[in-house]
């Protein structure tokens, strides 16, 4: 949706409030892609600064390595191995349920469509930049993570070489930079299409 009086370039960025739906998906996971929807929340102060966020609630599913990986594994644990079975790998994978980003847009270039000498649509081209968030979570069975005392060896409780059997350590929200970079095709005053590339950075291990 968007508040704007005439169909000029200027009127149709200039205290333009947009709320749209956007849907997601990356592009250089390692172990497992994320696929997500969300919302986008942007709110243009003049023709070329905008401040705005996205939310993104988002699915996990198994990447090319992570499908090459699994039937190589053994059914069952061996703790005389670093290597982890089938479960000790698929239970100490992260998902990302929930991501976001708050950020300021900058738009240098705008300029008009033309096709076949009628169509006149607006478009631009921005960057943004801000800060990122995720919510990161990792559950693994007490019977396949049975350590309890990881790296805290004593008397009660010998060191234990074998890292399968640990605690995940990537749980939690997470918190880092945000870029991303984009454009606008405006259809009339209430509807845009929009293309972007986003890039989270935060710690995820």
């Amino acid at each position: 949706a968007a508040s704007s009086k005439s169909a000029s370039l200027h009127s149709v960025r200039v205290k333009r409030l947009e709320l749209a739906p956007l849907f997601e998906a990356t592009i250089n996971g390692d172990f497992q892609q994320v696929l997500g929807g969300g919302l986008k929340l942007e709110y243009h102060l003049t023709d070329q600064l905008s401040i705005g966020a996205v939310g993104v609630y988002g699915i996990n599913i198994d990447t090319k390595l992570t499908k090459k990986i699994m039937p190589t594994l053994e059914d069952a644990a061996d703790g005389n191995t670093a290597e982890p079975s089938k479960t000790e790998f698929r239970q100490h994978l992260n998902k990302m349920p929930l991501h976001g980003a708050l950020y300021v847009s900058f738009t240098p270039w705008y300029g008009k469509l033309v096709a076949f000498g009628k169509s006149n649509l607006p478009f631009d081209f921005y960057f943004q930049g801000g800060m990122s968030f995720a919510s990161l979570t990792s559950s693994c069975a007490s019977s396949v993570c049975s350590d309890q005392f990881a790296g805290q060896p004593s008397d009660d409780h010998p060191l234990d070489f074998n890292p399968n059997n640990d605690q995940p350590l990537n749980d939690g929200t997470k918190f880092g930079l945000y870029f991303g970079g984009g454009t606008h095709v405006f259809l009339n005053e209430f509807i845009a299409l929009d293309l972007t590339v986003r890039d989270y950075w935060f710690s995820d291990n």
